[in-house]
């Protein structure tokens, strides 16, 4: 099979922009013949194209490694809500920094919010399969909004997305009738030419949200309507600010990412942190430009600043030295000293 990869512009809703996961490893792994590996998918995701007809489904398709393996995929997130299953084999796989090593008949869910990795640091030996969803949401307060051919009734489709949206469980120990419907799904897309198959797709991954449903009853999940709350997507957007901390940010561009309101985005970042917005971003940039003092006594201030997102070298200097009493250079030379203290003491 030829992997057919497709570039396109970021997803952008409420201000927040999202790159898709382009499963470089696994890529190169199939072209190593590391692996098995096919696929019907759109967007960056690899494998053959998926057509008009399962607009909203952006990736399904599977894996089978009979051999020891040398990669793995690391911490990402999807583009949608994706279920995992694994047929065959153990599979090292964490999500929001929980690690287990599923075993035949595991299905996973992950939540478009839930980084999750899967390999430790590699992956295992065994048959995987994913289905991906586009739901329309990136945050979890935001409301889900299924593709037009999902044909559960409304209560049904209501009642799975509410036990979807307003729990925490990701990992389901499945039954005999998950395991026939993903073989038949292997069966869809191995077979499948130019979008020949996507009305049984269509129908399988139907029937898949029906059997989850099932078990998501049997299981008797515990609802909690706090999980759907805004507070948590900005919850979210403070933590993954620390990896984008020298953008230039203005609180509502903040606001945007986290895809809330101004106002609200303000309670909330106040409730979670006792700081405004702008005086968090100030104290973490600071945090950050400690650290690269010290462990890079190579980078001038004004690279230090640029890097932590400040505009300009003089207002890092004199932010700093209002927080830490002492200049940039002063820091940095005090934490030699006491390193080398540390590391040569009296004898």
């Amino acid at each position: 099979m030829k992997v057919n990869v497709q570039t396109i512009e970021p997803y952008e809703a409420d201000g927040v922009v999202y790159h898709a996961d382009t499963c470089l490893p696994l890529i190169d792994a199939y072209g190593r013949r590391k692996l098995k590996f096919k696929a019907l998918a759109r967007h960056t995701y690899p494998g053959d194209r998926l057509d008009d007809n399962t607009l909203g489904l952006n990736s399904i398709g599977y894996w089978d490694a009979d051999e020891p393996q040398d990669w793995g995929l690391d911490w990402h997130r999807n583009e949608g809500i994706e279920f995992h299953f694994l047929e065959s084999g153990t599979m090292p796989y964490a999500q929001e920094n929980k690690e287990v090593l599923l075993t035949p008949n595991h299905l996973t869910i992950t939540r478009p919010w839930e980084a999750h990795r899967v390999g430790n640091p590699n992956i295992g030996m065994g048959k995987f399969y994913w289905v991906i969803l586009d739901l329309g949401v990136r945050r979890p307060h935001q409301e889900w909004v299924w593709p037009d051919w999902i044909t559960l009734t409304d209560s049904d489709l209501s009642r799975l997305t509410r036990m979807l949206r307003h729990n925490e469980k990701s990992i389901l120990k499945t039954d005999q009738r998950v395991r026939d419907c993903f073989k038949r799904i292997n069966l869809a897309v191995n077979t499948d030419k130019q979008g020949s198959n996507a009305s049984r797709i269509r129908l399988l991954v139907n029937y898949l949200l029906i059997l989850i449903l099932d078990l998501l009853d049997t299981e008797k999940i515990e609802l909690n309507e706090a999980l759907t709350d805004s507070s948590r997507s900005v919850s979210y957007f403070l933590k993954e600010l620390d990896k984008n901390l020298s953008e230039n940010w203005t609180i509502e561009q903040m606001s945007q990412s986290a895809g809330v309101g101004l106002t609200r985005f303000t309670h909330h970042c106040k409730q979670l942190t006792n700081l405004t917005p702008m005086r968090y971003l100030t104290m973490r940039r600071l945090e950050m430009s400690k650290k690269i003092l010290k462990e890079n006594d190579k980078l001038t201030v004004s690279e230090v600043a640029y890097m932590c997102g400040f505009t300009t070298s003089q207002y890092f200097s004199t932010v700093f030295k209002k927080h830490e009493k002492c200049s940039p250079n002063e820091y940095r030379r005090l934490h030699c000293v006491n390193e080398s203290l540390t590391a040569y003491p009296e004898i």
